[in-house]
């Protein structure tokens, strides 16, 4: 009897030991969740802190970088801008100018291009009178037709039907081989062709008109009509040589008057 009581005391002391000792273990289990838990928290935190900042980096990356496109796009836009009104300047100085040059070939009674018939000659032989009045009735005719045509061309010049008149222009000489206009249509066919941004074939049409009719009166202002087509064409040294040229060619001409002002504008620009 005496045994089994000092057994029941062994199994009670023991099992109160193992009370202890668990409720100890929680405990550190518990603390040990809590640092980790607290540490978890801040670990979440710097992460959280990184994220923010790098997604913060990157905003204002592409912020600036938007900034930088939008200030591109102004600048290529204000180029553009100020192309277009340059362009649209220099095409209403050139229609004013076909105008003006225009109205003062009206003015001057020398619109029409037509050319009057030969006078006749002294009384030929009697057998031969028939054939050559005939002969000076088909020249009337074919040099009436030649200034007819030639009025018509300028008038489609007036209208801006640029590419009929270079169309009419550009046949004439062929047509009408011995026509006294010929000058004169190569030149109106320059300024069509710049009228119509054509600026290489006008380039060409005028150099060959200078070259041709050296002594024509218009040949100042084909050679400023180069000019301004080289400078259309990007070439702005080929411009400069072309007006110093015409400039010290035909110094008191308007042309070289005009000149000096486009040097002077190039310069700017």
């Amino acid at each position: 009897m005496a045994f089994k009581t000092s057994a029941l005391y062994c199994l009670a002391a023991v099992a109160t030991l193992a009370g202890c000792a668990s409720s100890s273990d929680v405990d550190d289990v518990r603390r040990q969740l809590a640092e980790r838990d607290t540490a978890s928290q801040q670990r979440l935190a710097q992460i959280e802190s990184k994220i923010s900042n790098e997604k913060l980096l990157e905003m204002v990356t592409q912020v600036e970088q938007l900034n930088a496109e939008v200030a591109r796009l102004r600048g290529e836009l204000d180029v553009q801008n100020y192309t277009l009104q340059t362009t649209q300047k220099r095409q209403n100085d050139l229609y004013s100018d076909l105008d003006l040059r225009l109205g003062k070939l009206e003015s001057g009674g020398k619109a029409s291009g037509k050319t009057s018939a030969a006078a006749p000659a002294a009384a030929p032989a009697a057998d031969n009178g028939e054939a050559s009045g005939k002969s000076a009735d088909a020249k009337a005719d074919k040099a009436d037709e030649a200034g007819q045509t030639y009025d018509r061309a300028l008038t489609l010049l007036r209208n801006r039907e640029f590419p009929k008149a270079i169309w009419l222009l550009k046949t004439f000489p062929d047509k009408y081989p011995g026509a006294s206009q010929l000058g004169d249509v190569q030149y109106w066919l320059g300024m069509a062709y710049a009228a119509d941004h054509q600026c290489k074939q006008a380039v060409t049409v005028h150099t060959d008109f200078t070259s041709k009719y050296a002594n024509h009166p218009k040949v100042p202002d084909a050679m400023r009509n180069i000019g301004n087509c080289q400078r259309d064409l990007g070439d702005a040294n080929a411009a400069r040589t072309t007006w110093n040229k015409l400039i010290k060619q035909f110094p008191g001409s308007d042309a070289a008057g005009k000149a000096k002002q486009q040097l002077a504008a190039l310069k700017e620009g």
